[in-house]
């Protein structure tokens, strides 16, 4: 029996062998710095400092771990950076709906007009010293707030969940509903966010790490160590080794706090990062599907 066979062109055979090298090379310049990052991290400071990490750990060691770990406000700056995490998240995330759904309907009136005012803000702002002193007016100097309410909507995220809203909840389903004598709060808490998973998985995800790596807004609105977040801790970490070199006595002992600076640098971009490298994996599936949704259509 002869059997039908869809040969690729050569044109096509040279696509695929250019797509796959390109994608290969994009990988690895990805990938590398990672890979080093974290090989530096676990390796001994005498390594890291002479350059012979290249790829895999070398003199595997944890010396960068435990220094970060001994630092006596490490586990609180942690448990603060999680809290503000959660509930900034939970703020921004309940705002952008309560905005990008209303902005979704067609029977909203002057819609047009506010988001025009919503764009307009992507675009103009008053600047650091005008936020500073309405911060400080507010009272949210010094307190948790200075870190949630300026940047509690984000204008971009906002759209992406309108666009997704506006594409996903056909305007039948919301006839429907409203016939059995569903009111809007309940047709968007019972029916719009059941449908809406992806894209409150990807705004959520965006939240979480804008909030993890909050850092210039802590060090211009917080004062108090007691509210310091965890990239205040390690930044704090980072300068007390760099310090140290400048008053250490020989040179055996600069070299050794160099080493040891050179080895903090690593393992704090470890745990930094690692705690959103692992939420990841968990919304990737909606990430993707949220993104295209919300991005291609509208």
């Amino acid at each position: 029996m002869e059997t039908n066979r869809l040969w690729d062109s050569k044109g096509d055979r040279v696509f695929n062998v250019i797509n796959y090298v390109v994608m290969s090379c994009a990988l690895i310049i990805v990938l590398y710095p990672l890979l080093f990052v974290i090989s530096s991290s676990l390796s001994s400071k005498e390594a890291v400092n002479a350059g012979r990490v290249l790829l895999w750990p070398v003199e595997f060691g944890l010396d960068g771990y435990r220094a970060v770990f001994r630092e006596p406000t490490f586990l609180q700056a942690f448990a603060r950076s999680v809290g503000y995490t959660a509930a900034g998240t939970i703020i921004n995330v309940v705002i952008t709906i309560l905005a990008a759904y209303p902005l979704s309907r067609k029977d909203l009136a002057g819609r047009n007009r506010i988001m025009l005012l919503f764009g307009f803000t992507m675009f103009f702002a008053g600047g650091l010293i005008p936020n500073y002193i309405l911060v400080k007016d507010l009272g949210m100097l010094d307190t948790p707030w200075a870190l949630w309410l300026p940047g509690a909507l984000s204008i971009w995220n906002m759209i992406i969940a309108r666009t997704y809203f506006q594409t996903t909840i056909p305007t039948e389903l919301l006839e429907a509903a409203q016939m059995d004598g569903c009111n809007d709060y309940k047709f968007l808490w019972h029916v719009a966010l059941r449908l809406s998973g992806p894209i409150v998985a990807v705004i959520t995800l965006f939240y979480a790490v804008e909030h993890w790596n909050q850092y210039f807004n802590a060090l211009l609105y917080l004062k108090s160590p007691d509210l310091y977040p965890l990239q205040l801790v390690l930044r704090q970490i980072l300068i007390r080794s760099q310090v140290d070199i400048e008053i250490a006595g020989n040179a055996a002992q600069v070299a050794e706090m160099v080493g040891m600076a050179e080895l903090l640098k690593y393992s704090l971009i470890v745990v930094a990062t690692l705690p959103m490298m692992i939420v990841y994996p968990f919304v990737q599936r909606y990430f993707v599907k949220g993104v295209m949704i919300g991005a291609l259509k509208g």
